[in-house]
């Protein structure tokens, strides 16, 4: 087993992320117990590309999906690959989150492009266009809730940038749930830096 460093993990660099508006029924599986955000009979799900760089504990990319879900302002991590084993090992054995490997494409500035393929096949591609950031840090403060129930507080902080993005998601994928939809809304936090865990 790969060995991988104690809790919290103090991270830096930077994420790309959408939401999307799904009917409940079309959410994905979330742990016993636990039960997604509604409004007018749709859940959402948020996906994250992200870049973990140098000055962290680990350096490493992510693709992630995850619910919002009625624990406070917390969600589920329900799918997720990165390109580090030393993560998987982590992320599986401190916080009950399900990493898969994959290998990953990823492009920064004002266009970024990026790739996800796992061993059994295609996951997803993407192309954010960073539209303008806020001049300042935001801070957030927010759960991750994986079965269990495990709940792990995260703290961030960085600058929220707007953002178009473009998805081509393979419809045979663990993702394809998300083929054909488009995400209501997609926003960059650059430069970030995050701590994971207790």
């Amino acid at each position: 087993m790969e060995s991988y460093p104690p809790e919290p993990w103090t991270m830096v660099g930077q994420a790309y992320l959408s939401a999307w508006r799904l009917p409940v029924s079309a959410l994905p599986e979330l742990p016993a117990g636990v039960r997604p955000i509604v409004v007018g009979g749709n859940g959402f799900v948020v996906t994250a590309w992200v870049d973990y760089q140098e000055g962290g504990v680990l350096s490493y990319r992510e693709i992630m999906a995850t619910v919002p879900v009625r624990d406070g302002l917390a969600a589920t991590i329900t799918h997720i690959w990165v390109d580090s084993p030393v993560s998987v090992a982590g992320g599986r054995a401190l916080w009950n989150i399900p990493k898969g490997l994959a290998e990953f494409g990823l492009t920064h500035g004002s266009r970024v492009t990026a790739s996800a393929r796992s061993a059994e096949g295609p996951i997803a591609e993407a192309e954010y266009r960073v539209l303008g950031r806020l001049p300042f840090r935001l801070p957030a403060s927010f759960s991750v809730v994986q079965a269990g129930p495990k709940k792990s507080p995260v703290k961030a902080s960085g600058r929220l940038a707007a953002a178009r993005s473009s998805w081509k998601i393979d419809p045979t994928g663990p993702l394809g749930y998300l083929d054909g939809r488009q995400p209501f809304a997609s926003f960059a936090l650059l430069d970030f830096t995050m701590r994971f865990g207790s």
